[in-house]
This record gives structure tokens, sequence and C-alpha cells, in this order.
């Protein structure tokens, strides 16, 4: 996928910098031709020989210096470019290039190329979050730019938030998806909505309650979702996952915020997911002080949460509709009913009860029943492969109703 592919990596000045000598090795690993253009700053934290001896090609690293003198560089470079990464990206040069300055080797190269640019932030969580920055990255996402998002944690400069650079590891596999024929995407141009996790239903400012969903299975099928070409959305109830890559990740924590968000974009999507252990009943009443413990028995009202399925059944037109039956007994029963009753195209089954079945773990034994009377059993397996799976169903679901 990424063999013979011309990348220009453009290395700003930030400490994530060393992070750039990782994904260039990975690139280089897998096939690139990958050509480094670093800013002076950029030198100040990795030097030009390290990035030398791992693209096994020259450097650029200053403007007015041409390594061969019958070419422009940063002309050069653009024009080959079958893709250009800006990694780590400071908020200097994000500002920059959104305002179509060009100073120096990186901003003149990537003003002057047709090729699609990524853009990976790297900095200060207050500088990320400034006004300013923010505005320019949006700019940038306007002018078709593709940002990959910084991830959240500790930083070097001792404060915690979001600002890290994105693991190179992501993103490479960001990078090779995006290079991945089309026919290994069969879900390409489709926009799949995808919900996972639990929802928590409010008692008091101290206490909710709650299931087990650890959202696993909904994050394995959002990046199956993604890696198949589609568009994703992500809309998650309190989880501790790491987001998906190229994954639109919505929270939320109660049933009604689920229902708000999915409801909101149901008509703009080709397909819906619902993995999500939604809760049932929420208490009739939240109180706005901790409840104190008493000698007696303590009785909460509970009252219906709205059922998302059954509404996107009756609702839905060309849409595809998915859903999970996650149950302990009678299991192919309850299932068929469901998928009847909701108006789904396809229901996922498993015992709850079985050994690495239930909430939490990493794999999963689970049947698809379909609306025909299809079924398939599959035997235990990753919940990653449960979602590839998933998702090569949903392709042929889409294929089927293309020939009709």
């Amino acid at each position: 996928m990424l063999k013979g592919k011309k990348i220009v990596l453009c290395v700003t000045g930030g400490i994530a910098a060393y992070k750039a000598a990782t994904l260039t090795s990975l690139l280089k690993k897998a096939g690139c031709m990958i050509d480094v253009v670093m800013t002076s700053s950029a030198k100040q934290f990795v030097g030009p020989s390290t990035f030398q001896a791992l693209s096994r090609r020259p450097v650029h690293d200053d403007l007015f210096t041409e390594k061969d003198p019958e070419q422009i560089a940063h002309i050069d470079l653009a024009d080959k470019a079958d893709l250009i990464l800006v990694a780590p990206a400071t908020a200097n040069t994000i500002g920059k290039m959104a305002n179509g300055l060009a100073n120096d080797i990186v901003t003149t190269t990537v003003l002057a190329s047709k090729a699609p640019v990524w853009v990976a932030p790297a900095m200060n969580v207050n500088m990320y979050h400034h006004p300013s920055v923010q505005k320019n990255l949006l700019t940038l996402r306007d002018m078709g730019y593709r940002i990959i998002e910084p991830g959240s944690g500790p930083l070097a400069c001792g404060w915690v938030g979001k600002g890290r650079l994105s693991e190179p590891e992501d993103i490479f596999a960001a990078l090779k998806l995006f290079f991945t024929d089309d026919d290994m995407q069969p879900l390409k141009g489709k926009c799949v909505l995808v919900t996972a996790g639990p929802t928590r239903e409010g008692v008091d400012p101290v206490r909710y309650f709650t299931n087990y969903s650890s959202g696993k299975m909904g994050y394995a099928v959002a990046r199956a979702a993604h890696a198949a070409g589609a568009e994703v959305i992500l809309v998650s109830g309190p989880t501790s996952l790491k987001p998906p890559e190229g994954v639109e990740l919505v929270n939320v924590i109660s049933a009604n915020e689920m229902y708000e968000q999915v409801m909101n974009r149901f008509d703009n999507v080709d397909a819906v997911i619902k993995s999500a252990a939604v809760a049932d009943y929420r208490p009739k009443v939240i109180n706005d002080h901790k409840i104190k413990k008493a000698d007696s028995e303590m009785i909460v009202k509970m009252v219906r949460n709205p059922d998302i399925l059954a509404e996107l059944g009756s609702k839905k037109q060309d849409q595809i509709l998915i859903g999970f039956a996650a149950e302990s007994e009678n299991i192919d029963e309850y299932a068929k009913k469901k998928l009847e009753k909701k108006r789904l195209d396809l229901i996922v089954a498993n015992n709850i009860l079985e050994d690495h079945s239930g909430f939490d773990s990493d794999t999963n034994h689970v049947t698809f029943f379909f609306p025909n009377g299809t079924e398939k059993d599959f035997e235990l397996m990753s919940k990653e492969d449960v979602a590839r799976q998933l998702c090569s169903s949903l392709a042929s679901m889409f294929e089927k109703r293309a020939k009709q």
C-alpha cells in the first residue's frame, strides 16, 4: 500500500520532533521514498543527520541551499509528492500555512504543492485551545487539509491535556489506509454511525446507575468501519478507551444525551450500528444534593428511557440498521424478536454468561441473525475480528441494495 509512495515529511520546531524520526523509520521500512524537510527550529531538537540516516535521502533544511543546482528544491518536492505530512506542526507553522505565508522551506513546499496535505499539531494544551490556533486549524480544514488530532496526557512542558503529537504508529496506520485500493475499502463513500459503551443515569451528585459495558465492541466496530473506507461517527458513553484514529467522536453520558445525538444525525448517515448498552430506565428525580444515608430503606423511582433502536427502526428509510442483543438466556428467541420488532437489518447476539464473551472481554462468540431467516454462527474470536465480519456483512448489504 505504501511501497513506492513519495511522502514529504515536514518537521517543525517542537519537542515532538523526535517522534518524526520513528515515523520516518516506519515509512522507510514500508518502502516509501521519504523526503524530510525541516525548519531551522526543528534542528534545535533533532539533527538533519538523523533523518538522513533513517530516510537514506538528503534532508532539506534551508530554502536557499539547493542540493541539486538544476532544481529548485521546494518546487521539485512539491511537484513529486504523493502526500505532504507536517508532523509535528507547531502553532507558528499552522498559522503561516492558514494565512498563505511562505518564508521557509516547509511553508514554501506546502504552498507550492497540489498533493494532499496532512497536519499533525503538537504543542502546549493552552496553545492548542487558543482561539487563534483553533481558527487556523478550521481554516486548514476548509482548505481541504486533514488534521491529525493530537492526543491527551502529560506534556513535555509539565501541563496535562490535549496537545501530544499523535503516535507515529497511528499516523503510519492512517497513511496505509489512505493509500489502500478502493476494492479493499468496500464501505468507501458511506457514512456509518456507531454507538458504544454504557450510559450513566444520575441519582445525585455522587451516584449513578450504569452497566458493565466497556465499549470495546463498539470501538472495534468503529475502527473496522473506518478501515473499510467509511466516514465514521462514534457516539460513545463514558469509557477509558483511546478514540479510534480518523473517527469523529461524540461523547455522551446519559441515555437521553445519546438519543439526542443519534437522532440528530440519523437522516445524514447510511447505516447505524448500535452496540451501546443503553440504560432502559433512569431515576425519576435527580437530587441536587448528596442523598444522606438513613436507617430505613432507600427507594428510587425509575422511569423508562427512550428506546433509541426502536425509534430508529420506525423512522428509517434507506438506512441499514444493525443492533446487538446481549442476553443471558433464550438467546435465539430474544434476538429474533428484537430483530423483527425493531425493524433491524441484522442483529448480533451473544451470551453474556459464556466464558470470554461477556462485557469487558477482548473476545466474543456471536451469531448474526438476518430478517430472511439466515443465521451465521461464528467461533469465539477477538472483538476486532467480530467487527470486521460485521463490516463485511454491512458491505454485502449495501452491494445487494445497489443491484436492486
